[in-house]
């Protein structure tokens, strides 16, 4: 039984695009600045939307998180990790989980990074729902479109998710339970609906807004 069956997620996908520093692209599982895997009060790890039972095999945490689902010859030799003692199963609790969409730019105008008032305002009730739960923590992935360079989009992702991670901390959210990670315009979802063409126009920009997205998972329990 896959082991974060556990959780669910409370997932907002906010259509603008921002950044993730806490976690390499390539790795499968969220890693604090020391290094470690992130992991529930339950002991699980967290996953990232990288996540595959072949992606695992390859991720040097693998064994330590998911030794269970992985070929036996994944793990074979490898020491693994002493797990953390998972916290007591308490009465009453349950995972709990909700996903809310919001347009781009409610949160920031075109081709900036500082958070409009309707953006806080998004933000706010994020906020208030997280306050709702036992927090784990809260996992921010941005993407942008394909409008600019590929340098100038992943830096934009970036300057993105320390805004909202900013705004977060700034109303009451511990800075070590958000982590954020930039995809840049690596994760197109308009496919070839909007052409081949980069040349900006108004019709291109609005085409292309369904790229311009981040997506916030707040895990936790009741």
């Amino acid at each position: 039984m896959i082991k974060n069956i556990a959780k669910k997620s409370l997932a907002v996908a906010l259509l603008a695009g921002i950044g993730f520093a806490a976690v390499a692209q390539e790795r499968v599982y969220v890693i604090d600045q020391r290094d470690v895997v992130a992991k529930s009060g339950f002991g699980l790890c967290w996953r990232t939307g990288y996540w595959t039972p072949a992606a695992a095999a390859a991720d040097k945490a693998g064994c330590e998180c998911d030794r269970d689902l992985l070929p036996k010859a994944a793990c074979e030799g490898k020491p693994v990790a002493a797990p953390a003692a998972p916290a007591a199963p308490v009465a009453g609790v349950k995972p709990t989980g909700e996903k809310v969409t919001v347009a781009a730019d409610a949160l920031f105008d075109f081709n900036k990074a500082v958070l409009r008032p309707e953006g806080k305002a998004k933000l706010d009730e994020l906020v208030a729902k997280a306050g709702q739960i036992k927090l784990e923590v809260i996992l921010a992935v941005g993407h942008t479109d394909r409008i600019g360079g590929a340098a100038y989009n992943q830096k934009l992702s970036e300057k993105r998710a320390a805004a909202v991670k900013e705004y977060l901390v700034a109303k009451g959210i511990e800075a070590n339970r958000v982590y954020t990670e930039g995809k840049g315009e690596t994760q197109p979802v308009t496919g070839d609906k909007c052409g081949k063409s980069d040349k900006k126009s108004k019709s291109l920009i609005d085409c292309l807004q369904p790229d311009r997205r981040v997506d916030i998972e707040v895990i936790g329990t009741k």
